[in-house]
């Protein structure tokens, strides 16, 4: 259980690793159902909106789905810092200074993730940081200075 809410953690950052491991036990596999989440969500919505053209998404669907992503995660971050996989997982993002994102670090973080995601190489980077890092971060958390945390329960 996380003893410490956010807004005690928001005044010195984000919580450390060693002292407060329970915000980082089991992220990564948490990302990992997040992310299988959110691209099925994705990519159902990205099929609809195909079909909803007549077909004529299905033209540029590779666009139409990136264009999907960026909307999804963008406005997903922005609103309540966790995508709808992400509140699956009970895992939310955090800034350095442990707040919540807002619009453009959610659009930042969005567009640095995609990046990363079209580039076999720095996706693996992200994964063994992931795996092996303090805190959980993949490649695009520690350029920006975000991680993702465990959402503690609500009181």
């Amino acid at each position: 259980m996380i003893a410490m809410t956010y807004s005690q953690t928001a005044s010195w950052g984000l919580p450390d690793p060693d002292t407060q491991s329970e915000f980082y036990a089991d992220v990564p596999a948490k990302r990992f159902i997040a992310w299988v989440v959110d691209a099925l969500l994705i990519f159902a919505t990205a099929l609809l909106i195909s079909l909803l053209t007549i077909g004529i998404g299905f033209f540029f669907f590779g666009f139409l789905v990136a264009a999907t992503a960026f909307i999804y995660r963008t406005v997903s971050l922005a609103n309540r810092s966790a995508t709808l996989g992400m509140r699956l997982a009970a895992i939310e993002m955090r800034t350095r200074r442990g707040e919540r994102f807002d619009l453009p670090t959610a659009a930042l973080h969005t567009l640095a993730y995609q990046i990363s995601m079209s580039m076999v190489v720095p996706q693996i980077i992200s994964i063994v940081l992931m795996l092996t890092s303090p805190r959980a971060q993949g490649l695009t958390d520690i350029a920006l200075g975000t991680a993702a945390l465990n959402r503690p329960a609500r009181a």
